[in-house]
């Protein structure tokens, strides 16, 4: 029996889950980061279009919670936990983070691609969740799909082409 399998498509500043036979996948990946939340035991994995490290940057009381760091990361554990997915269960991949331009200043302000690493990073550790791969830094965007009966993260790189990691 063959199960057809889609993909489920995450945009910028947002966040989705899928399982398996089923891939997940986010483009535009610039200075945002893709962090991909998985358990290959039950075959689910989520993942968040991070743009921003910190939610404290929001403008207005309302907070977008897929588009933080701080707060994408944990309500992504939230949604794969109600699927019936245990947190120290989960493992992480990440892919982004790019320094898209160049500034003439040693402003940390102007960082946004590194930031939103470190940020990501900061999440996981908090959450105790292992970093088994990344794709990070660099100056090009990436399209990245994740596949959770494997565990294999595609990273298509602008200019540079497909990986697996």
């Amino acid at each position: 029996m063959i199960v057809e399998s889609k993909v489920v498509k995450v945009g910028i500043a947002d966040m989705n889950y899928c399982k398996a036979p089923n891939k997940i996948r986010t483009s535009g990946l610039g200075s945002c980061v893709g962090v991909v939340l998985y358990d290959l035991n039950k075959q689910i994995a989520g993942l968040a279009h991070v743009m921003l490290p910190d939610s404290n940057l929001a403008k207005g009381k309302t907070i977008h919670k897929a588009k933080f760091a701080d707060t994408a990361v944990a309500t992504l554990i939230d949604i794969l936990e109600k699927e019936g997915v245990w947190r120290r269960q989960l493992k992480a991949k990440i892919a982004g983070g790019a320094q898209m331009f160049t500034f003439n200043t040693k402003d940390d302000y102007m960082r946004i691609g590194p930031r939103n690493v470190e940020a990501v990073k900061k999440e996981l550790q908090r959450y105790a969740i292992p970093l088994i791969s990344e794709d990070v830094g660099g100056s090009s965007g990436r399209t990245i799909e994740f596949n959770p009966e494997t565990g294999l993260l595609f990273v298509r790189t602008v200019n540079k082409g497909t990986k697996e990691i």
